[in-house]
């Protein structure tokens, strides 16, 4: 069963999830935490954690995927759906791309229209705990029909844009798409 949750190329870890990041982990207190959402929407927001705390959450448990290879299956989240995000700013006609910014000055991309027609999440619990801060807590971007590095951690801002912006990695020649059942690692 496991072998069809698992893409090409990708070795399944039994041991706690992986940590991967920029070798820096910018912590920041819950009452200075805030996330801007902003770009071409009609209502941009900058959410205090109350304020994101308040926004509906839901629970789903997905595979992750990273790009060097290894796949985690059934990680629990928490958080909330990036539809109900899209729903809260509405997003311009010419929206083609969402950047993820982190706090470590990490950023990455996403296609709207694939991000609006899949589920993904903003996640602020991992296992039923608190997303801790080596997982990018204290939220984080989960897109998990994408290689890992598509999901931002130290999440600080989200921006819609009318052209495609390529983060960190994509711009240090990774995939800018990264669908892991196409083994799209390197452009």
């Amino acid at each position: 069963m496991a072998a069809r949750r698992v893409p090409p190329g990708q070795v399944v870890v039994e041991e706690s999830f992986p940590v991967l990041d920029l070798g820096q982990e910018p912590g920041v207190s819950l009452d200075k935490w805030s996330l801007e959402i902003k770009g071409l929407v009609a209502k941009p927001v900058k959410l205090s954690w109350n304020e994101f705390q308040a926004l509906p959450h839901v629970e789903r448990t997905w595979d992750f995927h990273c790009v060097t290879r290894w796949s985690k299956l059934g990680v629990p989240w928490k958080g909330v759906l990036f539809a109900d995000i899209i729903a809260l700013v509405q997003p311009k006609p010419e929206v083609v791309a969402v950047v993820f910014e982190g706090r470590d000055g990490y950023t990455t991309n996403a296609f709207y229209d694939e991000i609006a027609s899949n589920e993904a999440l903003i996640a602020d619990q991992l296992d039923g705990r608190p997303l801790p801060l080596e997982h990018g807590g204290p939220a984080r971007a989960v897109i998990p029909f994408l290689y890992g590095y598509k999901s931002a951690k130290f999440l600080s801002a989200i921006r819609f844009e009318d052209h495609d912006i390529p983060g960190y990695w994509e711009a240090r020649g990774y995939s800018n798409h990264a669908d892991p059942w196409k083994q799209e690692r390197f452009d």
